[in-house]
């Protein structure tokens, strides 16, 4: 990797200014959703100034020098800020470890030093086509153009790509096959309608990309790593920081359900106690409600270690270890089915220690339960299952998709 760039790395995970930033986007949440809503423009600004997006970036060439474990530990600490803003960064982060581990070639160093510097990468793939999902059959075009290419279609999920500065677009060649571009966010042609309506996970962008015959350069094609290439890592990373967000979210139910006792004045006749915060019913709530958030955070740490470990062994060889990568994809789904149950009953046992008030909207105690559903949906948790219960019973491999 390239010696000349200039170390300006994020701040460590204990330091005084990421706990400044954290505080900042909490803050700004909060005056958005008292406001009715509104995107996380102070935080994205932040996350490019403080170049959290390198984090994983060695200390030698810029970046924070973050393990797996830092990185979810951030996760976390973000999404009890703001889950939209990890959920926004949750591509660039995967397309950040691919330049890692294909840091030799000038193109991917080039990326790197922009990576280092702010710049964020975002992109769009799923489409709804009635093309069974994970196939990699696209119906988005890229044709030939004289000395460059023309590329059309609509992407929908497009999970962070209107805060970015960069999109990597997958798309069918006149041949049928996949390919894979790297253009600006802003070229003329590429719409970002911003649709998403989701009930929950709101201003993450997630909604429909309209590329309107983009104009693509030649050396804007990048190489499409096959899936089932045993050389390409698979994909435990998008799918663990999606459970991280889930735990950060579940700080903040902790958080609510503590401050909801903590200052409520108002008993019920037949209460254990006239005072709530004495109420040993609702202390055992609250217990349970810490529990959960502790479980759901353990778990994916100790995920995340596996993912370390199949990490650097792709850092070092420049490709990866199949077992290393079936350990760490199938602990991310073992994860997902463990935690989604006792995650989305902390969010609904919320209300059991705020009575009708915390119902009302202004209290925007829903937003929990709303977030955590959206996030669970992604990729079916039968489906992850059977799969894992396959695996224990007759040790099938985990399928090699982009979803495990």
């Amino acid at each position: 990797m390239t010696e000349t760039l200039t170390p300006v790395a994020p701040p460590a995970l204990s330091s005084s200014t990421l706990d400044e930033i954290i505080a900042q986007i909490a803050d700004d949440a909060r005056r958005r959703r008292d406001a009715g809503g509104g995107k996380p423009v102070l935080a994205l600004d932040l996350v490019r100034t403080h170049r959290i997006g390198a984090a994983r970036v060695p200390v030698e060439s810029g970046g924070g020098g973050y393990s797996k474990r830092e990185l979810y530990e951030l996760i976390i600490r973000l999404a009890h800020a703001d889950p939209d803003v990890p959920h926004i960064l949750r591509i660039h982060w995967g397309f950040t470890e691919e330049r890692l581990r294909l840091r030799h070639g000038d193109k991917d160093r080039r990326l790197l030093e922009k990576i280092v510097e702010g710049t964020l990468f975002g992109g769009a793939s799923s489409e709804l086509s009635s093309a069974a999902v994970g196939t990699y059959t696209f119906d988005t075009t890229l044709s030939r153009d004289g000395d460059g290419y023309r590329l059309n279609g609509r992407k929908f999920y497009s999970t962070g790509s209107i805060y970015s500065d960069h999109l990597r677009i997958t798309a069918a060649d006149e041949n049928g096959e996949t390919v894979s571009v790297l253009i600006p966010a802003d070229r003329a042609g590429v719409v970002h309608a911003d649709d998403w309506d989701g009930i929950g996970q709101a201003e993450t962008g997630s909604g429909t990309t309209i590329l309107d015959n983009v104009r693509v350069e030649a050396e804007e094609l990048y190489p499409f790593e096959r899936i089932d290439d045993v050389r390409r890592p698979r994909s435990s990373q998008p799918q663990l920081i999606l459970h991280a967000i889930a735990a950060g979210i579940l700080r903040s139910v902790l958080d609510d359900a503590a401050a909801l006792v903590h200052n409520r004045q108002r008993s019920y006749v037949f209460a254990t106690s006239a005072t709530p915060a004495e109420d040993p019913q609702l202390l055992e709530v609250i217990g349970r409600l810490s529990a959960a958030a502790f479980v759901a955070e353990s778990t994916v740490l100790a995920a995340a270690d596996a993912q370390d470990r199949a990490a650097q062994y792709a850092f070092v060889h420049g490709e990866a270890d199949d077992t290393l990568e079936e350990i760490a994809s199938l602990q991310a789904a073992q994860t997902k089915v463990g935690i989604e149950d006792i995650a989305l009953k902390a969010a609904g046992d919320l209300f059991a220690v705020g009575g009708a008030s915390a119902t009302r909207a202004s209290a925007h105690l829903d937003r929990h339960w709303r977030n955590l559903r959206t996030l669970f949906s992604h990729n079916p948790t039968p489906y992850k299952a059977r799969i894992i219960g396959e695996r224990v019973v007759t040790g099938n491999p985990l399928p090699r998709v982009g979803f495990f």
